[in-house]
């Protein structure tokens, strides 16, 4: 159920309250408020998607924030001011309101283990989405309402190894001679033996996320290796996606803010831009518009103000309201799997073929013919074996290019590899943010553990490391 709140709670935005506190304020007489566990299934997870898909300034800049498009005239959020909009309220609020107290709601209705451990990998999933964003967050005191209306903030690196452990309970628990959700389950449809792939694959994300982390580093080793063992994603039919309808409210968000609302807010960044012109990458006739000339791409000044008619519009795949929506896919585990055997952790095949694989899929899930696909990759400042840099440097630029309209992994990307280079926002002069700072909201109702948390981290500023951004 998609909650619409005119005002929030002090009580609520101080703690992200409890579900029987919540829906209580929410109470709408002419709607059910007894939803079953399927019910919010469906609804945690359509919450989930148009939040991470969005390009709403007010909830979601991350897409510009991994420079793949910037804005054409009002350049706030491009130039990194988060606070006017409230964004990193919004973002907050969203994934603790909208997807975990639904999930959490579902999870003590269901009737399974197995919808239990499905229920549990998109927690997972969400739990760490918020670490990368803000750093330590409320989390084991969190959504529990008037019993701790102030939670406290937990360790960061800390929740990320309980992560670990969740995930592994909910591999546990999903058996496909069991109980699932069927036609709520509207990325995989019921398909038990799909989200062992999707939870393994989310184990591997975790343990390579904290690779550079050295008291992590043999967590890191045996949670990848395992994973990988235990069967990842092997192809784009993997994916985790939802596929959005014609109708609102049921269309992707993008087409809302592109389309629907007849504004013209951004253009493709010159940064990416630059990059793919360099190389040649056939991708741009899917992810940009011909509309300065067949083969002709130009972005704007990432951070200046852009007129529309000067640049590359956003392609025209991603202004159609089905286009579907991805949480994570067969071209990030590849890279991910390439990054393992460079670390020497015991995986089939090489960093090189992997890097191939990851770069395949990402282009066969745009369209690109198997032809443009093999030039590419003989490319010799694409080949793993000519490419200049370090493995670091060679796997971050194409991770980060097959990450286009995935922006909250491709600033991830960033952050995690330090490549490609971005640029700084032209009229603020800042570089890329390497975090959200927290909510206003956070500072005035929970001062007293949200100063707490901003001293652990070393302050609550755009430029503060999440502790596995280690380089």
């Amino acid at each position: 159920m998609k909650k619409f709140i005119v005002l929030f709670s002090v009580l609520f935005i101080a703690s992200c309250a409890s579900d029987e506190t919540y829906e209580n304020i929410n109470r709408d007489p002419n709607k059910p408020t007894n939803l079953s566990a399927d019910a919010l299934f469906t609804s945690s997870i359509k919450s989930l998607f148009d939040q991470m898909e969005s390009t709403n300034v007010n909830t979601n800049v991350f897409r510009l924030f991994a420079q793949y498009w910037t804005e054409t005239t009002y350049i706030d959020e491009a130039n990194y001011d988060l606070v006017t909009r409230n964004i990193p309220g919004n973002h907050f609020s969203e994934l603790y309101r909208d997807v975990l107290y639904d999930l959490k709601d579902a999870k003590s209705k269901a009737t399974s283990d197995t919808k239990k451990g499905m229920i549990e990998v998109l927690e997972v999933y969400t739990w760490q989405q918020l670490v990368d964003t803000y750093g330590n967050i409320p989390y084991s005191n969190a959504l529990q309402g008037s019993s701790n209306p102030t939670p406290s903030y937990d360790d960061a690196a800390t929740i990320y190894a309980d992560l670990l452990i969740r995930i592994n309970t909910a591999i546990t628990q999903l058996d496909s001679s069991d109980e699932a959700f069927g036609s709520s389950d509207i990325i995989y449809g019921g398909n038990v033996n799909n989200w062992k792939k999707f939870a393994n694959s989310l184990k591997l994300k975790l343990a390579m996320r904290i690779a550079d982390v050295s008291s992590m580093a043999a967590q890191s080793k045996s949670a990848a290796e395992a994973a990988i063992l235990a069967g990842v994603f092997t192809s784009n039919s993997d994916n985790a996606t939802l596929v959005y309808e014609n109708a609102t409210p049921n269309t992707n968000p993008i087409w809302l803010d592109l389309v629907q609302s007849g504004r013209s807010d951004f253009v493709v960044a010159n940064t990416i831009v630059d990059y793919m012109n360099t190389l040649n990458d056939p991708r741009r006739a899917f992810y940009f518009d011909d509309n300065l000339g067949a083969g002709v791409y130009s972005g704007g000044t990432y951070g200046a103000s852009s007129p529309f008619s000067n640049f590359t519009h956003i392609g025209e795949m991603l202004h159609d309201p089905t286009f579907r929506g991805v949480l994570m896919d067969y071209a990030e585990v590849e890279f991910l799997i390439a990054e393992a055997k460079e670390r020497n952790y015991t995986a089939p095949g090489t960093a090189e073929s992997h890097y191939n694989a990851a770069i395949t899929a990402s282009m066969e899930d745009w369209g690109v013919s198997a032809t443009n696909i093999t030039t590419y990759l003989s490319n010799p400042s694409v080949a793993y074996t000519t490419a200049s840099g370090t493995w670091r440097q060679k796997i971050g630029l194409q991770f980060w290019l097959a990450m286009y309209n995935r922006g909250f992994e491709g600033w991830s990307v960033y952050r995690k590899y330090d490549a490609p280079v971005l640029n700084v926002a032209a009229s603020s002069g800042l570089p890329v943010p390497t975090r959200y700072t927290y909510p206003v909201s956070e500072q005035t109702l929970n001062g007293i553990n949200y100063q707490a948390a901003a001293s652990q981290i070393g302050g609550d500023l755009l430029s503060t490391k999440i502790f596995w951004d280690i380089n």
